[in-house]
C-alpha cells in the first residue's frame, strides 16, 4: 500500500481560477501533465481526446474571443465590465487547458465510455498538476457550449469541450467542502 498516494488523493481539492497566479509550470511540466493525462482507460485505443494549451499572450487574444462571443450568445447587452471579465478570463492562471473530447462513430465503442475516458484524462491531469506541487481548477462556464468559441478553437462536429483546467500556485489555501457520507452513496448488491 502507498500511503502517501492514498494521502495525496484524499486532500486534492480544486483551488478557484481567480486564486491562482504564478507560478505556472515549465514546458517540461507541461509535458509532463499531459503525458499523465493521456494515462487512462481508452477501450480499443481511440484516444478520444486532445488538448489545447493556452499561456502567456494566447490567453489574452482568446479573451477577445470570449469578449465576443459573449456579446453575441451570452449578453445581448454586456456592460463594459462583463467584457473585461471575459477579456481577463483565461489570466486568472498562468496556464489554461482545454480538454477536447472528440468522439468516435464506432459501434465497439459506445460515445459514454469516451466521455468517461475523456473525464478521466481530465482528472488525470488535475493530479499530475498537483502532484507537480500546482493547483488547479477543471470547470467549463457558459463559453465551454458556446459555438462561437468552439469555432475559435477549431473544433470538428465530433468535437465537445469537455471543460477548462485552470493550473497555477494558489494564492491562498482552498477551503475544505463537505463531501459525502458514504452510507448516502454505497450499497452492496444482494
Amino acid at each position: 500500500m502507498n500511503n502517501d498516494v492514498l494521502e495525496f488523493l484524499m486532500k486534492r481539492r480544486s483551488v478557484l481560477a481567480k486564486n491562482l497566479g504564478d507560478p505556472g509550470p515549465n514546458a517540461s511540466e507541461i509535458s509532463n501533465i499531459l503525458r499523465v493525462a493521456a494515462r487512462v482507460p481508452d477501450h480499443k485505443k481511440l484516444v478520444p481526446w486532445r488538448f489545447i494549451t493556452f499561456q502567456g499572450d494566447s490567453r489574452t487574444r482568446f479573451g477577445e474571443i470570449l469578449a465576443d462571443a459573449c456579446a453575441i450568445e451570452e449578453d445581448m447587452d454586456p456592460s463594459p465590465d462583463r467584457l473585461e471579465i471575459e477579456r481577463n478570463r483565461f489570466t486568472r492562471a498562468p496556464l489554461v487547458i482545454a480538454a477536447i473530447a472528440r468522439l468516435n462513430a464506432r459501434p465497439a465503442v459506445p460515445e459514454w465510455e469516451q466521455v468517461l475516458s475523456t473525464g478521466a484524462a481530465c482528472q488525470n491531469l488535475t493530479l499530475a498538476a498537483n502532484a507537480y506541487g500546482y493547483s488547479s481548477q477543471w470547470i467549463t462556464e457558459w463559453y465551454a457550449y458556446s459555438p462561437n468559441v468552439a469555432k475559435a478553437l477549431k473544433l470538428e462536429d465530433n468535437e465537445r469541450v469537455a471543460g477548462f483546467i485552470y493550473i497555477g500556485t494558489a494564492q491562498e489555501p482552498p477551503s475544505e467542502r463537505p463531501r459525502p457520507d458514504m452510507d448516502d452513496i454505497v450499497t452492496a448488491w444482494e
